[in-house]
Parts: C-alpha cells; sequence; structure tokens
C-alpha cells in the first residue's frame, strides 16, 4: 500500500547531503534547533518548522506534507497529547493523520523532516504515539479503540508488528495519551470517559501483556508522561468548576498497578490536559488552557511535586487557549500552541524552574485545529 513513498526514498535521501550543507549554516549561527507544529488540516495535513535562535525566538522555515489528512476542527479536536512525537534519539519525527487513519514517519536531517514512510494504523481516530528503542505505539481513539505497534528500521521506515493490536477497555473510551517507562517495560495509556490510567506490560519483542485498570481518584484525566526515572505524571482537568485542575504523580509498581506520590496538586487554573518534563526530569510545566496560563512544578527524586515560585509561571491573554506544550531538547525552552490567538508562546527556563516570557510567533490562523508540538 503506500510503496509510491517508498519508492521516493532513495531520491528524497539523495538531496541530504545539500539538505545537510543548508542546516549546517543554520547550525553554526545558532538556529539549528527546531520546532515542529503539526496543522491537523482536514485536507493536507502539514508539519510546519520553526528555527530557534540563540535568544530562544523562532523564525518559520518551511512547511511539509505529512501525506496523510487531519481532523480539522476548531480548538483543540484531537483531545490528546502526543499527536506529534519525536524519537528519542531525536532522529525521527512521527505524525498522526487522524483523518486518514495514518501514521506518518519523517526522518529529520539537520531539522529538515523527510518524509519517508506512511502508515495505516487499522483503527479510526489515530491520536497519539509514542517511540521507545525504534519500536513505536499508535494509540487510535475511534471506535473501540487500539494500541498498534510498529518497528521503525534505521530509515525510519514502519513495520507493524505482528499480532500487535490490543483494544481499550471499552468503545468510545476516549484514549487521549500514550507513554512507554524510560525502561522499555510498560506502557502507559489514558481512556478519558472511564477515567483510567491503564498500563500494559511490554514483551521483549514489542508485543503487549493484559491491560492493568487504574481508575483515577480524581475525576477528568487527560495526558501522562514518564519522568526519566520512570514515575508517571498525569494531567487532570477536572469538570465541575473553574480553576480546579490538578497534576498527580505515580509509582508504577510490578504488576502494573500504580501507588500515587504526590495526589491532585492543584494548578490553580482550568483546562489542565498537558503536560510537559524537562530532559533531566527537574521541572513538569502544564497548561491551563482555559485560564491561559501556565504552571511549574519541580519532581524530586521519588517523583513528589512541588510547586515552583507561586504555581503560575506565565499568564496569557483571556482567550489565548494554550494547548499542546513542548520543551526542547536541552531543557532551556518551553513552547506552547495558542489555538485561540494563533501564535506560538516562547519562554525560558531559568536554573530555578521559574520561566522567562520571550514573546509569541504570530500570524498562525486562529482556531482551526492545530494540535502537535515537538522541540528538539
Amino acid at each position: 500500500m503506500l510503496q509510491a513513498v517508498r519508492g521516493l526514498l532513495a531520491i528524497t535521501l539523495s538531496f541530504g547531503a545539500l539538505t545537510s550543507t543548508m542546516y549546517a549554516a543554520d547550525t553554526l549561527s545558532g538556529s539549528g534547533s527546531t520546532v515542529f507544529v503539526m496543522t491537523n488540516d482536514a485536507v493536507k495535513n502539514e508539519v510546519l518548522t520553526y528555527q530557534r535562535l540563540f535568544d530562544g525566538r523562532l523564525t518559520l522555515k518551511d512547511r511539509f506534507s505529512t501525506g496523510g489528512r487531519g481532523s480539522g476542527g476548531t480548538t483543540d479536536p484531537l483531545q490528546s497529547q502526543g499527536s506529534l512525537t519525536l524519537s528519542h534519539d531525536h532522529n525521527l519525527l512521527f505524525a498522526i493523520n487522524s483523518g486518514s487513519g495514518t501514521i506518518s514517519s519523517f526522518r529529520l536531517l539537520r531539522g529538515h523532516p523527510v518524509l519517508v514512510d506512511q502508515e495505516p494504523t487499522g483503527g479510526s481516530e489515530p491520536v497519539a504515539v509514542a517511540e521507545h528503542n525504534d519500536t513505536v505505539y499508535v494509540l487510535d481513539a475511534g471506535g473501540n479503540g487500539a494500541i498498534v505497534a510498529y518497528r521503525a528500521d534505521n530509515l525510519g521506515r514502519l513495520h507493524q508488528i505482528h499480532n500487535s493490536t490490543v483494544h481499550l477497555t471499552a468503545t468510545h473510551s476516549g484514549g487521549s495519551s500514550i507513554s512507554v517507562s524510560p525502561n522499555g517495560r510498560t506502557l502507559a495509556v489514558i481512556e478519558k470517559v472511564p477515567n483510567n490510567i491503564d498500563t500494559f506490560p511490554i514483551h521483549p519483542d514489542g508485543t503487549l501483556g493484559s491491560v492493568v485498570i487504574n481508575h483515577s481518584v480524581a475525576p477528568g484525566v487527560f495526558a501522562a508522561v514518564f519522568t526519566p526515572t520512570g514515575r508517571l505524571i498525569v494531567s487532570v482537568n477536572q469538570p465541575g468548576g473553574t480553576d480546579i485542575s490538578s497534576i498527580s504523580s505515580y509509582t508504577i509498581n510490578g504488576d502494573g498497578t500504580i501507588t500515587a506520590v504526590s495526589q491532585s496538586v492543584p494548578t490553580f487554573g482550568d483546562g489542565n490536559c498537558w503536560n510537559v518534563i524537562t530532559p533531566d526530569g527537574k521541572y513538569v510545566y502544564v497548561d491551563n488552557s482555559a485560564t491561559a496560563t501556565v504552571a511549574g512544578f519541580s519532581v524530586g527524586s521519588n517523583g513528589t511535586l512541588t510547586p515552583i515560585a507561586g504555581t503560575i509561571l506565565s499568564s496569557n491573554p483571556a482567550g489565548a487557549t494554550n494547548l499542546d506544550i513542548a520543551v526542547s531538547g536541552d531543557g532551556k525552552f518551553v513552547y506552547t500552541i495558542n489555538s485561540g490567538a494563533g501564535s506560538v508562546s516562547i519562554y525560558s527556563v531559568n536554573s530555578n524552574g521559574t520561566l522567562n516570557d520571550l514573546g509569541e510567533i504570530d500570524g498562525l490562523p486562529k482556531t482551526v485545529g492545530f494540535n502537535g508540538i515537538a522541540a528538539l
């Protein structure tokens, strides 16, 4: 199926030396780091690439087709975290095409995405992707929901692992987040409707064992991400009021059950559905999208969450609707997609975890369904 994409691979890679030369100039001038934003357009899904300057500011460099279709929509149509994801070695970029039911894989050449593959996910409405040691897991949220696994080869092409499809616990259960533990032994998945934090043991061949269902104490679970030490950080957008969102941390037990370390720490905002952890594991930042703020917490060695300063580290104009959030590979910058404002916010990270607001990149269309952000 999609052999045309693979057939073009050799031709595309023949431009690698030229592309590398072009981007080497950017790297030497200090702008080699790249931020990726996904349009999720229903007709032609694209990845926008921004080059980061020394001071953290961004400049739009190019846009690349995923070869598939997004879901379209207005504000947060995918209702997920992780629709655009980098591999841990930062050599590959994966993009979800929810409208066409596929996943696209890009090889990164000095920050330049080269499309090398597009594969069907076998289910409906893929919304999130996670990777560990060249094993790639895709979460399908539509229908009865499913997880499917692939192997990425040395060119970034995806090969589905035999008998790797596992279904979620119920139909239309609202799968929204997927994350692999740093030791590669556990997959964590959020199901919003039953308010579950599911864990799956990962077998050596990449297939998954039986699900262990952990029902969240606090309602409104949305996103779960592992720290470098294997603690699970969960964002909770609690319904029924304003300024009551929270964040929790958990230890994963040997049997797949979870034990709370810090339970329901307030983010002092509403709409906390996304979180990002710095590469050194010291800090976690969350988007309170409904109240247009960014909150921050330090992460202890045992996973304990402690608010940084007054918790709220940045306030955007009302209606900015800051959605997906990303941190640069060096941990020095944080970025958010501001759907309502049509911009990307840029923050530098201080040594104590506080943030400096470096302004925004304007000029994006407002409320058109952008989802997905990643940063080198």
